[in-house]
């Protein structure tokens, strides 16, 4: 009975991630870049600049300071931004796409990335420009809320109807999307420990002994995280903070170094890359039509997987910055996608193919497809540093992965307080979200022992179509991103302008009063 439960439900899923993921979906997301980059004057290229001086400089300054607000740092915003988004798919995800997509997928996650930085970066202003308090003294901030009251037609205010369907479209999605990338997240910790483990202690594969060995470690991790959880986007951002720069240094001097001792496979695999991306033969109809049109897909799929961009979701943790600019934190989403795949997913792809090339060269993408794609990511630093190698692997994925857990157990808490925000009761808001939290931590301890499979291709459904009601609001709000951009240059350069701070005229005055008390504060 279970089995053909599992049977049906992969079934549904695949005919549902096939059109999310399919053309229109795509076009969507690349499309939506390309606008908001025209309207922006390709502002990922004119202030990448910019973007690393008001944003690395200054959080290396500020690590280690507590906020003395309500809020959190710009830093630790971002560290939990960015925890959201470097997990799995920043290793095994990659070596998953060019396993099932071929090389040729990388360049497509680079040009996804590419329109991305733009895309995170107008998510982030609009964030923060239609954020809200919260009853904390915080703020709470992401898709929902810049859906519902920046959607607004004043010529056709009949139609403002569609902002809230879309905001609840986005929060609904976004609940399941959480649930579905805390299961990844887990999955993939208990595959990696719970195989090493098993190795070590001669446990047998597929065994319950196997089975019980996951579900312990599924509920140490749940354990762990329902501490830092309830302690709410002040303790997750501390702990992203002081994570984040570990886990990537450890990961990106690893990485170099096993590139550099297959440094002879450095330029074929580059070559790979483009040649497998553009392979005019395989887009010739057919078969190996369908095989490029899967390149482009996994490529596109696992870009948007990996750095969020379009999706809404990191935005959530960008909102509850402490900053008054929606600008300034805009910023961090252009370094944040460029890190996150331009950095640590160039990163994987580059070691996974000069560590693998000649199997690579040799393995069809039909025969690739059926391999484990997790021994594989595993493989490149087993390969390459042995048992040290194996050790790092163990303590970097399941890094990447709990970070990610932590973020998300967030976005989804977010979007459960705005899912009910029409409940009158305070004591029975609080409880809804209760209910969500424990509901995800007991999920954490599911997926231990769940097929990978499935549920990385659910949640891979749900990131899809959480992207398509953020995407629509981002088209039709992209102007007001363009204004809020041109006004925080004009008053850079001295123009006597009206700040644009918030859509909310006595935030937006409270927090001009913030700006200029700091800036005299400064002098």
């Amino acid at each position: 009975m279970w089995e053909k439960f599992i049977e049906g439900l992969t079934n549904v899923n695949a005919a549902i991630n096939g059109v999310v993921w399919g053309w229109p979906v795509i076009i969507l997301i690349l499309g939506t870049g390309l606008l908001l980059s025209i309207r922006t004057g390709f502002l990922q290229l004119r202030k990448f600049g910019d973007s690393m001086g008001s944003t690395i400089v200054p959080a290396v300054k500020s690590m280690g300071k507590k906020s003395d607000t309500k809020g959190v740092s710009q830093f630790e915003a971002f560290a939990t931004a960015i925890s959201g988004t470097v997990g799995t798919g920043n290793i095994v995800g990659v070596a998953a796409a060019i396993l099932s997509g071929g090389p040729g997928a990388v360049l497509w996650m680079w040009i996804s990335a590419f329109f991305g930085m733009v895309t995170n970066y107008s998510e982030n202003v609009l964030g923060l420009y239609y954020r809200k308090k919260d009853g904390q003294g915080g703020f709470s901030g992401g898709a929902f809320y810049y859906l519902e009251n920046g959607l607004k037609f004043k010529k056709h205010p009949k139609i403002n109807i569609i902002g809230k369907i879309l905001a609840y479209m986005a929060a609904i999605v976004c609940l399941f999307a959480a649930v579905g990338m805390s299961g990844v997240q887990t999955n993939k910790i208990s595959a990696t420990l719970g195989g090493t483990l098993g190795d070590a202690f001669a446990v047998e594969s597929g065994s319950q002994a196997e089975t019980l060995v996951k579900l312990l470690i599924g509920i140490i991790v749940a354990l762990v995280a329902a501490v830092i959880i309830i302690g709410g986007i002040k303790r997750i951002g501390r702990v992203a903070s002081k994570l984040i720069p570990f886990m990537s240094l450890l990961f990106i001097v690893l990485a170099l170094i096993a590139i550099f001792m297959h440094a002879s496979n450095i330029g074929p695999a580059f070559k790979l890359i483009f040649e497998d991306a553009f392979n005019l033969n395989a887009a010739a109809g057919g078969l190996m039509g369908y095989l490029f049109s899967v390149t482009i897909q996994k490529g596109m799929a696992r870009g948007v997987f990996s750095n969020e961009a379009g999706l809404g979701s990191s935005v959530i943790a960008h909102s509850a910055s402490e900053t008054r600019e929606p600008v300034k934190q805009g910023l961090w989403g252009v370094f944040e996608v460029f890190f996150d795949t331009f950095v640590i997913c160039t990163l994987s792809a580059l070691m996974f193919i000069t560590t693998n090339y000649d199997f690579i060269l040799k393995t069809t993408m039909e025969e690739a497809a059926g391999i484990d794609d997790s021994m594989m990511a595993m493989s490149m630093f087993s390969d390459n540093f042995g048992v040290f190698g194996t050790a790092c692997f163990c303590i970097i994925l399941p890094l990447f992965a709990f970070t990610t857990i932590l973020a998300w157990s967030y976005y989804g808490e977010k979007a459960c307080e705005f899912c009910f925000k029409w409940v009158k009761s305070d004591k029975a808001r609080k409880n809804c979200v209760l209910i969500f939290k424990i509901l995800y931590v007991l999920f954490i301890v599911a997926a231990a022992v769940i097929s990978s499979s499935l549920v990385w291709d659910i949640d891979d459904t749900f990131n899809g179509l959480m992207s398509i009601p953020n995407l629509i609001g981002l088209i039709v709000m992209s102007g007001t991103v363009a204004k809020i951009t041109k006004n925080y240059y004009d008053r850079k350069k001295g123009r006597d302008v009206e700040p644009m701070l918030s859509a909310y005229p006595d935030l937006n005055e409270e927090f001009k009063q913030d700006i200029l008390a700091g800036e005299k504060e400064m002098q």
